[in-house]
Order: structure tokens, then C-alpha cells, then sequence
């Protein structure tokens, strides 16, 4: 199966379901957060309250930056350094999130 392709959840296999609804994406050009690099990023599953707490932070892509960076616990800044085409992978995550 190549990364793009979908797994039986509907999820490109470069997305992993755990048991508790969290999702954690493999990320292809990583993140440096506190000095070291990341490559994966886990996101626990939202709450309505998570969706309702960003919209007060902003509209549109200020607003999805801080539900992302809040659900993997960490910060906007530290999120704000993603290359796109690893924030396009936490947008395709996002999405299922939202059914």
C-alpha cells in the first residue's frame, strides 16, 4: 500500500485510528518543536468545546491553527513552522474529525 493510498477506515495510510479516537499523522518533512525534530503528530479526538474556544481566537486558518496545535498539545507558534505540505496531512486528519 503506498502512503496516498486509504486504509479501512477511509484514512490515507499515512494517518493511524488508535483506540481512543486520537489520530496521529506521519508528517513527511517534520517539525522541529523545542530543539528536537518531529515526525509524527498525535491529535486527540475534539470536543465541541475544543471547536468552540478556537473560533474565539480568530476566522479561518488562525482559528484551525489553534484547535490543531491545542488537540496536539502544542503550540500555535511551534505549529505556525509546518511546511504545507505536511499541514495539508493535519487538514485531511482535521476533516475526519468532523465525520
Amino acid at each position: 500500500m503506498s502512503k496516498d493510498q486509504t486504509t479501512a477506515t477511509g484514512l490515507p495510510a499515512y494517518i493511524t485510528e488508535g483506540d481512543d479516537g486520537s489520530l496521529a499523522v506521519d508528517l513527511v518533512r517534520g517539525l522541529e518543536i523545542s530543539g528536537a525534530k518531529v515526525t509524527k503528530l498525535k491529535f486527540r479526538e475534539p470536543t465541541l468545546d475544543d471547536q468552540l474556544v478556537s473560533q474565539k481566537v480568530g476566522e479561518n486558518a488562525d482559528a484551525e491553527v489553534a484547535l490543531l496545535a491545542n488537540l496536539a498539545e502544542i503550540s500555535p507558534d511551534d505549529l505556525r513552522a509546518i511546511k504545507m505540505r505536511d499541514y495539508a496531512r493535519l487538514q485531511v486528519a482535521l476533516n475526519f474529525f468532523y465525520g
